[in-house]
């Protein structure tokens, strides 16, 4: 039996300390009920009642409707909505604009052949080419 009550003891000790340091800790604007300092009071002097009430009454929920307020928005009042627009037409300029640069650096293919591989124009002559007397072709 004294065992039985000593781990009570820990226990409401424990239970104590934690919901003061929560109560203590606690954004103001979610105790509900009493002033914080009157829940302290409250959790100190009501040994076990105390911290249960503040558990249950004092501490706000996180997700109150009274704190958050939803509303929807028609997408061209959302401002998320339109800077995630912006975002987008940007890149896609940007990638039009890449693919325009990738072209002109392209140019013509000096081969004279197409994207298929096939030729369209015969290639260029090169006067000299395997006509010098001291040039060595392996």
């Amino acid at each position: 039996m004294p065992r039985l009550l000593i781990g009570l003891g820990v226990v409401v000790v424990i239970l104590t300390v934690y919901t003061l340091v929560d109560c203590a800790m606690f954004d103001r604007a979610r105790v509900r009920g009493l002033p914080r300092w009157v829940w302290i009071f409250v959790i100190v002097l009501v040994p076990v009642i105390g911290p249960l009430l503040w558990l249950i009454v004092g501490r706000g929920r996180r997700g109150s409707t009274s704190s958050r307020v939803s509303r929807s928005l028609a997408p061209d009042d959302d401002p998320d909505f339109l800077k995630r627009l912006d975002r987008e037409k940007s890149q896609e300029e940007r990638i039009r604009q890449m693919e325009r640069e990738l072209a002109d650096l392209d140019g013509p293919d000096p081969r004279g052949t197409s994207a298929a591989g096939t030729a369209d124009t015969p290639p260029p002559a090169d006067p000299g080419e395997g006509e010098l007397p001291d040039r060595r072709d392996a």
